[in-house]
């Protein structure tokens, strides 16, 4: 492109860059909290509304303008965080897309504020200690450096174990809370954040015009975003300035079609979508040679002080009650687990044995009973204040990233950046009998026997005082259910209680100090491994004659 660009030519690429700002933004709600949210509109609409009433009603500098255009959607976007935040899915982005509509009623019916259908306009250009900040060159400029200053930004804030645990919190949101991720806090830090980048580039959009109107609030804006983003990348933080030159320029090239241009418009976003589905900026990182960081040596972190066996049970379940609806989960389960104790469960399918894990978890709430942890109520508490507090978990099926190296889905369990965390990893890697070169390749790489030890090594990078296993002698080997067993007894032995759930009778029976066997959610035995084998109620409900 040449330098000689027209008027016309600079304010394009001005307003370009005063879009990259709120898909920048966008993109941490969205692609990396993976929260579709219809509100950057307004989050943007709102920033420039703020600085054109500032400006022009009261008289305030863009020094002052700038700051307040940010704080406005930021405000908004906290105030209704508690009720959104809590939805998924397709009700969050309901939820969302009426917030912008109530914004976008309110700028065009109070009219005395905002100028209803006609706007503000006379919005003073921005100035610098009494230096203005003219059109064209110089607006591009300080427009495009803002743009760059918050790539930087987030480039520094992802990277590492950021990027990582969103794409855990996306892909297995169950998984991130069992590692001691909140959720929740995640959510909120991106939604204010998307709402920051959008006012800031609400506020810049009405200095480059000079003039702002409900179309600011508008769908369409939105919609505009929510494209750029998609199609310049939105796990990129090059996809955000690529993703708003395409498309604020797209339709000035397609200007000569006449009145086929948006046909053509939308046929070139869908050709986008379809050769590159994660982006331009995706689309480019793929084609470049990426070569996968070599396993650290292993870094054993301190041990942990682990309850003793003489100081009382470990894990208490007192009178535990869970209903789905018409439908009894659990019904006045009481058991214990002592420190350095396995204690398998089994039942029939339906008895209520991952409901009971869930239930410890955090992942659902009793309906009545209590659960402690060496001494203390967590029958209450969010799982991932759970898991820190010292519960490991493993799942039915490994909730694992695929496209995640076996190194840092382990890592992320250490709580710490990845350069401190990868050593002390490694360390938990090798005690499930992983080495460095199945350690450094992409989880949906591995066999699946390979799989499940990464799954028991994230959750013994916890640290944890109790293990909570799914069956996880599912799917493996006869020899790898046998080394799976030599290192469960070897954790125990170091002090760490055991909760099993397992359908393979035989790897559980000669692996447990005790079982406890449910029924339609009641516990019908508990005892020594041979005597729930014997107990007449287990034969008929479960293991049936032949055992």
């Amino acid at each position: 492109m040449s330098l000689e660009l027209g008027p016309y030519e600079l304010r394009l690429l001005t307003v370009a860059g005063c879009y990259a700002l709120p898909v920048l933004g966008y993109q941490l709600v969205f692609g990396h909290a993976g929260a579709l949210s219809l509100a950057q509109g307004a989050f943007f609409g709102l920033g420039a509304y703020a600085t054109a009433l500032l400006a022009t009603r009261w008289g305030w500098g863009f020094l002052a303008t700038f700051p307040a255009s940010i704080l406005v959607p930021v405000a908004l976007a906290a105030l209704v965080a508690a009720p959104v935040l809590r939805l998924r899915s397709h009700y969050f982005a309901l939820a969302t897309l009426g917030i912008a509509q109530v914004v976008l009623l309110a700028a065009v019916n109070w009219t005395e504020l905002t100028g209803g259908a006609n706007g503000l306009a006379g919005v003073p250009g921005v100035v610098f200690a009494g230096v203005p900040v003219p059109r064209g060159w110089p607006m591009l400029a300080l427009v495009w450096g803002l743009v760059l200053a918050v790539m930087l930004a987030s480039h520094l804030a992802l990277r590492g174990r950021w990027s990582r645990a969103f794409a855990l919190l996306r892909a297995r949101p169950l998984a991130a809370a069992a590692i001691g991720l909140d959720e929740g806090r995640m959510r909120l830090a991106a939604f204010l954040a998307s709402a920051a980048c959008a006012g800031a580039g609400g506020a810049l959009y009405v200095h480059t015009l000079r003039v702002v109107s409900p179309e600011a609030l508008g769908f369409p804006v939105m919609v505009a975003c929510l494209a750029m983003s998609v199609i310049g990348g939105a796990k990129h933080v090059l996809g955000a300035p690529l993703g708003a030159l395409l498309l604020v320029h797209l339709p000035e090239w397609f200007r000569f079609l006449d009145l086929y241009r948006n046909v053509a418009y939308g046929a070139a976003l869908l050709a986008a979508i379809v050769l590159a589905p994660s982006g331009i900026a995706g689309a480019l990182a793929r084609a470049l040679p990426r070569r996968a960081a070599p396993a650290p040596k292993p870094q054993a972190p301190p041990a942990p002080r682990r309850p003793r066996a003489d100081e009382g049970p470990l894990l208490a379940i007192d009178g535990l009650a869970k209903s789905f609806g018409g439908v009894r989960a659990l019904d006045g389960v009481a058991l214990s687990l002592r420190p350095g104790e396995i204690l398998g469960l089994i039942g029939p399918n339906g008895s209520g044995k991952t409901t009971l894990l869930n239930l410890v978890s955090g992942f659902e709430t009793p309906d009545r009973g209590a659960i402690r942890l060496a001494g203390a109520r967590i029958d209450a508490m969010p799982p991932h204040a759970i898991a820190r507090s010292g519960v490991g978990r493993t799942f039915q099926t490994p909730a694992l990233v695929e496209e995640m190296s076996a190194l840092d889905a382990v890592s992320l369990a250490r709580g710490k950046e990845l350069v401190a965390a990868r050593p002390e990893a490694m360390h938990f890697l090798a005690e499930v009998g992983i080495g460095a070169e199945a350690a450094a390749e992409k989880v949906g790489r591995l066999p699946f026997g390979l799989r499940r030890r990464v799954e028991l090594a994230r959750a013994l990078a916890l640290q944890p005082r109790l293990l909570l296993l799914d069956e996880p002698a599912s799917g493996l080997t006869a020899g790898e259910r046998e080394a799976l067993g030599n290192l469960l007894r070897r954790l125990a032995g170091q002090g760490l209680g055991l909760l099993v759930v397992e359908h393979d009778m035989p790897f559980l029976l000669g692996l447990a100090h005790r079982v406890a066997c449910l029924d339609e959610g009641r516990l019908i035995a508990l005892g020594t491994p041979a005597e729930v084998r014997r107990a007449p109620a287990v034969i008929a409900a479960y293991l049936g004659e032949a055992a």
